[in-house]
């Protein structure tokens, strides 16, 4: 077995590795891995095509949004997620019949069938801008940071290793041992990510931002590394490109259907920014109105981060130049209305809410 990797007086006071590799489990671990889950392609014609997966194509954004939009991706997108992604209908029996008696029609996007197990979720389309971005600077490695079983680092540290960058995670956690092997962690494992821990204290502290910012700065002179830093969450100005291609997607596929509310969790902004934005400018949507329910902070740390994600995105307001941000802050206000739903905390759940989550599952699929 090999010892911990510490580097917590470069970085943080309490930032130390766990990338802690015993190279027999882990080896049997990922040869379980890549077969259970990864088909063996034995066509030629689909090997060619898993070779561009590194290669960035150029993008073309929406029509309506490069009117309000000024800085739209100069370095392209990758092909990482498996788009688009079904709308289905949902049946509203069981717990969810009330819907039926006021004649609501229930939809759902489906995002978490984006990318199969590694790359699910909504931070694919983030990631297919930012790691385009990150191949066009030649960095040989990405930092990024999130919660423990974070969905989050865990695609991220996936997609990386598909496009050849080596993965460093940043995993907030409240355990004073060893993280383990299970769930998102293992996956971050398996692909051979450095992971490094930090206390719910010192990410409030520091800074999430700064954080990435600090081993960016360590990789690069202590290991001559060229790291690409990525936000929490992907939620930067350049990874909403994602969600605002992604209102594009649902457009085209709600064309027949009258859609009068849109619904979304918020944990980081970035999607949100990309829905709300989308939805206001996507002549589709003209009457659609953005909910967001948050899942930490609260609704005006939310409307704050999100019109500085519209601000660099270069979103044009016909205001004041020098006060742009108040005006773009009560614009965001306008797109969408966060709820605050964080309830106990984040990834704390109440036996009410774990109730709900059963019933919805066994009365729906």
């Amino acid at each position: 077995r090999q010892p911990k990797i510490q580097i917590s007086h470069v970085i943080c006071n309490n930032l130390t590795s766990t990338h802690i590799l015993y190279e027999k489990e882990m080896l049997l671990l990922r040869l379980y891995f890549f077969l259970s889950l990864k088909l063996v392609i034995l066509d030629t014609s689909v090997v060619s095509l898993t070779t561009t997966m590194n290669t960035a194509k150029s993008y073309i954004p929406p029509a309506w949004a490069v009117q309000k939009l000024k800085n739209a991706p100069i370095h392209g997108r990758l092909s990482l997620a498996s788009l688009p992604t079904p709308v289905h209908q949902v049946s509203t029996t069981g717990i969810l019949s009330e819907l039926s008696k006021l004649n609501i029609t229930l939809y759902i996007k489906r995002d978490d069938m984006s990318g199969g197990v590694e790359l699910g979720g909504n931070k694919i389309r983030k990631l297919e801008f930012l790691l385009a971005d990150a191949l066009a600077q030649n960095c040989d490695s990405l930092v990024t940071i999130g919660g423990e079983q974070s969905n989050h680092c865990r695609a991220t540290a996936c997609a990386a290793r598909m496009v050849g960058i080596e993965p460093h995670l940043i995993l907030r956690t409240r355990k004073k041992e060893e993280i383990g092997m299970v769930g998102n962690v293992l996956l971050d494992r398996l692909v051979g990510s450095s992971i490094y821990t930090c206390t719910p204290g010192e990410y409030g502290r520091v800074g999430s931002d700064d954080l990435v910012n600090r081993l960016c700065e360590y990789l690069r002179i202590s290991k001559g590394k060229n790291p690409y830093g990525i936000p929490v969450g992907g939620s930067n100005a350049l990874g909403t490109w994602g969600y605002i291609q992604g209102v594009e997607e649902l457009s085209l596929q709600t064309e027949e259907k009258k859609i009068d509310h849109v619904v979304m969790s918020c944990g980081s902004g970035g999607t949100t920014t990309g829905i709300a934005l989308g939805l206001q400018l996507c002549p589709t949507f003209e009457k659609t109105k953005a909910h967001a329910v948050g899942v930490c902070d609260d609704p005006e740390y939310f409307y704050q981060t999100m019109a500085q994600i519209a601000e660099d995105m270069g979103l044009i307001t016909n205001g004041d130049e020098n006060d742009t941000g108040s005006i773009i802050v009560d614009m965001m206000k306008r797109c969408v209305k966060i709820y605050q739903g964080k309830g106990l905390g984040y990834a704390v759940s109440t036996p009410d809410e774990l109730e709900f989550c059963i019933r919805v599952a066994r009365d729906t699929g």
